[in-house]
């Protein structure tokens, strides 16, 4: 008797893993440019329509002195029908007339979203999550001499539809807003992706108005959920001109189908017929990018990650852009590893 199998994840298991992108990189046949040339605009297109831009509106709602920095909140409008709070942290130490460089952010999953990253340890939750994945990188970079700033992402901290005052009294079975928004996105032609690089980069338009930020030095930085962000941000937004992708390497067919540990916030339709997630890092060369790769990471394993790590530095070394590719390979949980980002953003931003 033939063996037939009758599970829909064991047949989506065994599809990703019998499937080649379309762009896959290979050394072997491919020249970077070429490539670049090829898959780039393929991998937008996937991403959908992008919401229109809108005017800012910024209005501040707070200032405060914080751990020798000046913190600033406001509210910005981002896109059609929706508005962002934004926080700016800058370093205390600036001086009249003085423009330093300025890092985005971005947070990954959790219930407060930009919160934590830019040091709020105002609860016992947030200062959990700062301590259990080293989060708050938006209050330590700037404390290095960095402004730093973020917006939350659709769904989480204060545009979270579980959160007053957005609360409606419904929520998606299991109460899983990344797949629901993305279902909302694609029905309009658009993804989460698009709508929050949208977001992004209108936060960084109002970044720019600042008199304190040199807008030709923008770099960007996210762990997890905020490096599937900081991916998207360096490949769309050119002004970016440096980025740390935190603990988010692997294969797709590894972190996503096999242990379902993504959502509708990191997928487009198609993208995996097309690249893997380490040709899609490695468009972002030559820009210069760090990579850390926590070894005891329980979200994106070790051996996967290193897997996505070399077939990166493949396609860096490819583009004659080796020596902008960095790794901080480090003994730790699913973190930011912290040992080479002010370094390497000094190096390739300045300040």
């Amino acid at each position: 008797m033939t063996t037939r199998n009758l599970s829909p994840q064991a047949m989506f298991e065994a599809l990703a893993n019998a499937h080649k992108p379309l762009f896959r990189f290979d050394p072997k046949k491919h020249k970077f440019a070429a490539w670049k040339k090829s898959a780039f605009p393929k991998v937008m297109a996937a991403l959908g329509d992008f919401p229109p831009k809108v005017k800012l509106n910024p209005q501040l709602l707070a200032e405060w002195e914080e751990d020798s920095l000046r913190k600033q909140r406001w509210i910005i409008d981002v896109g059609p029908h929706i508005s962002a709070t934004f926080q700016v942290n800058v370093p205390g130490d600036l001086k009249p007339g003085e423009k330093r460089p300025a890092i985005l952010c971005c947070h990954g999953h959790g219930p407060h979203g930009k919160m934590p990253v830019m040091g709020d340890a105002s609860s016992p939750e947030k200062r959990d999550s700062i301590k259990m994945h080293n989060y708050n990188y938006g209050h330590q970079m700037a404390r290095a001499g960095f402004v730093t700033y973020a917006i939350d992402w659709i769904g989480f901290g204060e545009r979270s539809d579980n959160n007053k005052p957005n609360r409606h009294g419904r929520m998606p079975s299991p109460g899983d807003w990344c797949g629901t928004y993305y279902l909302h996105a694609t029905m309009l032609g658009m993804t989460s992706i698009s709508i929050n690089v949208a977001h992004g980069m209108a936060a960084t338009d109002f970044a720019c108005t600042f008199p304190f930020v040199d807008k030709a030095r923008l770099g960007v930085m996210g762990l997890s959920g905020g490096g599937t962000m900081s991916t998207w941000m360096a490949l769309c937004d050119r002004r970016v001109k440096a980025a740390e992708i935190i603990c988010y390497s692997d294969l797709w067919a590894y972190f996503g189908i096999r242990d379902i540990n993504y959502c509708g916030m990191q997928v487009a339709p198609g993208l995996f017929k097309l690249v893997d997630l380490p040709d899609l890092q490695g468009l972002i060369a030559p820009k210069p990018l760090l990579v850390d790769i926590g070894i005891y990471d329980t979200c994106f394993v070790v051996d996967g990650a290193m897997q996505c790590y070399r077939q990166v530095e493949k396609i860096f070394k490819a583009a004659g852009a080796e020596k902008n590719l960095e790794l901080d390979l480090f003994p730790g949980e699913h973190a930011w590893g912290g040992n080479k980002s002010v370094d390497f953003f000094r190096r390739h931003l300045g300040g």
